[in-house]
C-alpha cells in the first residue's frame, strides 16, 4: 500500500468518525460504502442487506471459492470526548468502537482489488449494520441477497486496546463470550405512600435479586464453565414522595463463554427470578435483547490468518482464551469457516467504548495487508486486470 494509499484511507477515516450512525440508523454511512466500492472498481454493489448492509463484489471470473471480509457500519450511543480535529459532530453518538477503522481497512482490500482480481473465485466485502446490538449479522444472513454471496471463508478483525500496536492476537476455538440482556420487570400494586401496607412492592424482591445476581455469575477462568452475571440498570416507582411503587425493572446481562452454559444461566436466573416474585406476591416478566452467541474460530479459518500474518510479517499469537465481550461475527460461522483476529490498538490505549477512544490510523495497511494475504492463500495470486 502506497503511502499516498494510506493517507487517502485515513482522510475517509476521519470523515466517517465525525459522522457516526447507531445501530440499524447507518443509512449515510451504507450510502457513502456503496459509493466509495463502485469507486473502486466493484463488479457488484449489493445494498440494503438485512437493513442497510453492502456487499462488494470482485470476481475473478473463474470457477472457485468465495472469500469474504466483514466489517462494522454502526456506531456507539456515547458523547466523545476528544481533543481530535476530527472528533464526532452529532451530539451523543460516536465511533468509540473502531467500526470507522475497520470499515476503511476493508476498502484498501477494495483498493487493491480495484486494479487486481483474484486468480480464481470471488472476493466479497461485507459491511454488515447493526454489530452493536447483535442483530445485524443474523439480518445479514437471513437477507434473501446473501444468496447471492454464500462465502466458503469468512475473515474478519476488531482492534484490540491492551495488545501491542500492530500485533495479533488469535483464538484457537472460541474467540468471544455468548452475551444477552435479561430485562426483568417486576409489578405488584401502588399505593399511598402513608399506607405502603395496601399495596405490593417490588422493593424487596429488588433488593434480593441484586446480590443473588452477583453470585450467580461471578466470572472465574474463561472455560466452558464461564458464566458472568452483570446488573446494569435498575429503576423502582415513579420519582415521587406520595407513591409506594408497583412497578420495577432491573436489567441484567448473562455472559458465557459456551452457548450450552448460557441455556444453564438462563434457566438458573429465571428460576431465581420466578422465586423472588412468588415470594412477594408479584408477576414477572422476562425478555431477551441484545442476544449474542459464541463467537467460534474455525480451525482451518484459523490457520489461514496464521500464515497471513507470518507473509506479511506481523507477530501473531495463537491463544485458546476468549475474549469476554461478545461479537456477533459468529453468525457466519454457521455454513462458512471462519474466524476474527485481535489486532493491537496499543498497550496504553483507551478501552473499547470508553469516550477517548480512537482507532489507530496506523493499523489500516495491517490489516488490510493481513486480509490480502489470507485471500491470496484461497484464491491464489492477485493478478492485474
Amino acid at each position: 500500500m502506497t503511502p499516498e494509499t494510506v493517507a487517502q484511507l485515513t482522510r475517509l477515516r476521519h470523515e466517517l468518525h465525525q459522522s457516526p450512525e447507531l445501530s440499524g440508523q447507518e443509512k449515510e454511512t451504507a450510502a457513502r460504502v456503496a459509493g466509495e466500492l463502485r469507486a473502486r472498481g466493484a463488479d457488484q454493489v449489493l445494498t440494503g442487506i438485512g437493513g442497510h448492509g453492502v456487499a462488494g463484489v470482485y470476481d475473478s471470473g473463474r470457477v472457485g471459492p468465495t472469500v469474504a471480509i466483514r466489517c462494522e457500519l454502526d456506531g456507539l450511543p456515547i458523547q466523545e470526548l476528544s481533543d481530535v480535529a476530527y472528533a464526532s459532530r452529532v451530539p451523543g453518538k460516536a465511533h468509540l468502537c473502531g467500526h470507522d477503522g475497520h470499515m476503511v481497512t476493508v476498502l484498501g482490500v477494495a483498493d487493491h482489488l480495484s486494479q487486481n482480481r483474484p486468480e480464481t473465485g470471488r472476493v466479497i466485502l461485507v459491511f454488515q449494520a447493526a454489530e452493536e446490538t447483535g442483530q445485524g449479522a443474523v439480518a445479514y444472513r437471513s437477507d434473501p441477497k446473501f444468496s447471492e454471496i454464500a462465502p466458503d471463508y469468512v475473515f474478519s478483525l476488531h482492534n484490540l486496546p491492551g495488545l501491542t500496536l500492530g500485533e495479533v492476537q488469535l483464538c484457537e476455538g472460541s474467540a468471544n463470550c455468548a452475551s444477552r440482556g435479561m430485562k426483568i420487570v417486576l409489578t405488584g400494586k401502588t399505593s399511598h405512600a402513608a399506607a405502603p401496607q395496601d399495596g405490593v412492592s417490588p422493593a424487596g424482591a429488588l433488593s434480593a435479586l441484586m446480590p443473588s445476581f452477583a453470585t450467580l455469575g461471578q466470572g472465574g477462568l474463561l472455560n466452558a464453565e464461564f458464566a458472568l452475571t452483570t446488573v446494569t440498570h435498575v429503576s423502582l416507582g415513579e420519582p415521587t414522595f406520595g407513591v409506594a411503587p408497583g412497578r420495577a425493572e432491573l436489567w441484567v446481562t448473562l455472559r458465557t463463554v459456551a452457548d450450552e452454559r448460557m441455556q444453564h444461566l438462563m434457566a438458573e436466573a429465571e428460576a431465581l427470578v420466578a422465586q423472588a416474585a412468588r415470594d412477594q406476591g408479584l408477576g414477572y416478566e422476562i425478555t431477551y435483547e441484545d442476544v449474542f452467541e459464541a463467537c467460534v474460530n474455525a480451525p482451518e479459518a484459523v490457520d489461514i490468518l496464521n500464515r497471513s500474518c507470518a507473509d506479511t510479517g506481523v507477530l501473531c499469537e495463537l491463544t485458546t482464551s476468549p475474549q469476554k465481550f461478545s461479537e456477533d461475527f459468529g453468525q457466519f460461522g454457521k455454513g462458512s469457516k471462519a474466524a476474527m483476529f485481535w489486532l493491537g490498538s496499543g498497550i496504553n490505549q483507551p478501552q473499547l467504548h470508553n469516550p477517548d477512544f480512537d482507532f489507530p490510523d496506523a493499523l489500516i495497511p495491517v490489516g488490510t495487508g493481513i486480509f490480502l494475504a489470507a485471500i491470496q492463500q484461497v484464491l491464489g495470486p492477485l493478478t492485474p486486470r
